[in-house]
């Protein structure tokens, strides 16, 4: 490390008009805010800011604020050509024809032997390090509160000690690349401290500059997913102003004396995607001194604001969240209490990571810790990287219907790696064309299998989130999109599928395999074995499926490929129905196996009922009682492994199923049992090797997707209001959620029942609008609102105006 040579001194920053003007008086007042009392003792109970790639976590002590800070780029590991196993493709056949003879247990066991791929420099998100500040403050603390205003996209802290008022501020900027926090004093020259990185983990070495600032040079590096040797550079910069008094150097940190306000910036870069990192930090950093704090703040908010007020959501009266503490109100619903707008709230709060985590710019999506990291995924097993046997896609669930689809964006990049880097896996592996892609990815483009039978040899990972890519356009209906983005991808999916698939010997379907279903088991008949591979695992014929029709209807709104659209329509024609098993649920697996787990977190079967279309209570009525029938029987189990992200999709299940009291109650344990004080969602110690509960952001998004499908649900020709409304929530109303077909929905209720309904359209169209067995066809005029009057309401709903 570099020592500083020699003291500098900043001062005057006030005069130059770099500083707002004083604002301890400004602490949130609105409901769409979480508060404490408090500062946060665990890292799940800290404040999250983030601008899409660099985050932060705000702890809000009284004397010591500690910042954990992230960027989404800062990788180990490094791009491999070594991943695929070199015996997949001669052993193929084999394993393909035991399994059709029965002889599942050699299957399987060929499987780990010769299909699992190598986890060569795959790597891992890593945690950056800590940004501390010591400014103690002397006497007893009186009127604390720490808050983060999601509107604003703002955390901070407020609070007197020793007769004088202190606060800070913290956000992390989109667009200006910089995270600001400001603290304040209203005593002349009150603050005096220390400020410098703590905890530093990652190697590399702190340089102190001789204008206040400091710079972290290091490097992405661990030993547990890579080499140890191979990983992401990447300079943290930070630099302070002041207004009053002085900053000066002090070992590894800097030193402040007598200010009365204290900005500090930092910025981040990496050469994951900049050439020149320390010159874009320089840069970035450049613009406190030039535009100062008020303006930057004033930009990011406005920016934030321009998304986050794209919709709204409230159940009930205006709530008590303006006078209880957040974890006060969670306490109170998990001890039994009523507060439905608590529910709204974890709603915006998604929507909020979702802004604050994957920006229209972001060099990367959301992982499986978003772009915050706790550290503990990276040091398991699991890694922090991006799964795709449900965790990614359900990170993007909530994007599109609630009016965020710029924040999509980050997943189109990786697909697009995936699709590439698939193709050489599909040759090499397969023998096929197109491209596949498996349990997990990175960065780079991992397309292989995982390392285990039990979970890795998932076929259909890369169809499920290159699937996102066609719901984009159902939404939006964008033909350029369609053209230039989603089509090829999609295309080459199906194609890979074409060539992959075999057809059954005895059911003469034709099947997908051996692939899993994520990450369960069988019992084999013959010897009692777990068995994870077969042929033709019912998430998998409806993953191919759905890709095949949407293929199909891309082709002809594109009017191209007739002849590759004749293949897939035949191909599709010959897959495997859905089927109900000697239990009354929705088979797993293409025979009626028992399970060898049945209280497994996994139910990806059910992807027939949510997020795709295949169930529906109206038009498949068997089918929505076996998928009841599937989840009653997993959650009935004594040791039923109760996850964050399973209770997300066990909601959004019972909205399809139009049962608003189950899923209500799966939203009401999810922010209860498997979410902080803070609201932020955890997976929980024990699950799937985890020794403690670890922050996992699937669900903070899973869940607000399923809310907004218990409000508006639609299709390609229809939009249904209030499909599975809770007693809990009978009177409230939504602003701008979307349905397909481009279509925004605002709707106002009481009792239950619609009181106010307006649809806007950027173009000319119709659908049907319904409300409970009710429906009537709707026309729009392109960018003018479509209110129904009191007779249309009658109509849909049945009930006579007052």
């Amino acid at each position: 490390m570099l020592k500083p040579s020699r003291r500098s001194v900043i001062a005057g920053a006030a005069a130059a008009g770099l500083l707002p003007a004083f604002r301890l008086d400004a602490t949130p007042t609105t409901s769409r805010a979480l508060w404490f009392t408090t500062p946060a003792d665990e890292w799940t109970d800290a404040l999250p800011v983030g601008n899409g790639r660099l985050g932060a976590m705000m702890f809000g002590g009284v004397e010591r604020e500690r910042l954990h800070l992230s960027e989404s780029t800062l990788w180990s590991g490094a791009p491999s050509t070594m991943n695929v196993n070199p015996a997949a493709r001669s052993s193929l056949d084999h394993i393909r024809q035991l399994m059709f003879e029965g002889q599942d247990d050699e299957a399987d066991t060929l499987c780990e032997q010769n299909l699992c791929g190598r986890m060569e420099q795959f790597g891992t998100a890593l945690p950056m390090g800590w940004l501390e500040i010591a400014f103690p403050a002397t006497g007893s603390v009186q009127d604390y509160r720490r808050w983060l205003d999601l509107g604003e996209g703002i955390a901070g802290v407020a609070f007197r000690s020793g007769g004088v008022r202190y606060r800070r501020e913290l956000f992390a900027s989109a667009p200006d690349g910089v995270l600001l926090l400001n603290i304040e004093s209203d005593r002349i020259g009150g603050l005096s401290g220390m400020i410098g990185f703590g905890d530093v983990r990652l190697p590399g070495r702190i340089e102190v500059r001789e204008n206040g600032g400091l710079r972290f040079y290091g490097q992405a590096l661990e030993t547990l997913h890579s080499d140890g040797a191979h990983g992401v550079r990447f300079v943290c910069g930070l630099r302070i102003l002041v207004d009053t008094g002085t900053v000066r150097p002090a070992g590894f940190g800097l030193e402040v004396t007598g200010a009365t306000r204290v900005t500090i910036a930092l910025a981040v870069a990496s050469d994951f995607d900049d050439p020149r990192p320390a010159a874009t930090v320089d840069k970035r950093l450049a613009l406190i001194s030039r535009r100062g704090y008020a303006r930057l703040r004033a930009a990011h908010v406005a920016d934030h604001a321009a998304l986050f007020r794209r919709a709204s959501l409230q159940f009930g009266p205006p709530t008590t969240g303006a006078v209880m503490p957040t974890d006060a109100r969670r306490a109170a619903v998990a001890a039994g209490g009523d507060d439905p707008d608590l529910a709204a709230l974890f709603f915006d709060f998604g929507r909020y990571l979702t802004i604050a985590g994957s920006r229209a710019d972001s060099p990367l999506p959301l992982a499986l810790q978003g772009i915050w990291n706790d550290g503990r995924a990276a040091a398991m097993g699991w890694a922090d990287d991006f799964h795709l046997d449900i965790n990614t896609q359900q990170n993007y669930w909530a994007c599109e219907v609630a009016n965020l689809a710029d924040c999509h964006a980050p997943l189109w990049r990786l697909l697009q790696k995936l699709r590439r880097a698939g193709s050489v896996t599909a040759s090499e592996m397969y023998g096929a064309g197109g491209w596949v892609a498996h349990v997990y990815t990175n960065p780079w483009g991992f397309t292989a299998p995982g390392s285990g039978k039990a979970w890795g040899i998932f076929v259909t990972g890369g169809v499920w989130i290159a699937l996102d890519l066609w719901d984009h356009y159902r939404f939006g209906l964008d033909i350029a999109f369609l053209r230039g983005t989603a089509w090829p991808v999609l295309r080459d999916a199906a194609t890979f599928f074409l060539d992959y698939m075999v057809e059954h010997p005895s059911y003469h379907w034709l099947v997908t395999g051996p692939s899993i279903s994520p990450e369960n088991g069988f019992r084999s008949p013959k010897t009692g074995r777990t068995i994870n591979n077969s042929m033709g695992p019912t998430c998998d014929t409806v993953l191919v499926r759905t890709l095949f029709s949407a293929c199909i209807d891309a082709s002809h709104v594109l009017g191209e490929d007739a002849a590759f659209r004749a293949r897939l329509v035949d191909a599709r024609d010959r897959m495997a129905p859905l089927r109900v098993g000697k239990h009354g649920q929705l088979q797993e697996w293409l025979d009626d196996y028992e399970e060898a787990q049945p209280s497994h977190r996994h139910t990806s079967h059910l992807v027939a009922l949510y997020p795709y279309h295949e169930i529906d209570p109206l038009r498949t009525p068997a089918l929505a009682q076996a998928a009841r029938t599937t989840i009653a029987r997993r959650t009935s189990q004594p040791d039923w492994e109760d996850t964050e992200w399973g209770r997300a999709n066990f909601a959004a299940f019972y909205a399809r199923l139009r049962d608003g009291e189950a899923a209500e109650g799966q939203i009401r344990a999810l922010i209860t049992r498997n979410a902080s004080a803070s609201l932020l969602a955890f997976s929980p110690n024990g699950v799937a090797g985890a020794e403690s509960k670890i922050f996992a952001i699937d669900a903070n998004m899973g869940g607000t997707a399923a809310i907004a499908e218990m409000l508006v649900q639609s299709d390609d020709v229809s939009i249904t209001l209030l499909p599975a409304l809770p007693r809990a929530w009978r009177t409230g109303s939504f602003e701008g959620l979307r349905g397909r077909g481009d279509v925004e929905v605002t709707a106002h209720w009481q009792k239950g029942i619609p009181g106010f309904v307006k649809l806007l359209s950027k173009r000319n169209g119709g659908r049907y609008l319904r409300f409970g067995s009710r429906s009537f066809s709707i026309e729009f005029r392109a960018h003018v609102p479509r209110i129904l009057t009191e007779t249309e309401i009658a109509e849909l709903t049945g009930v006579s105006p007052v």
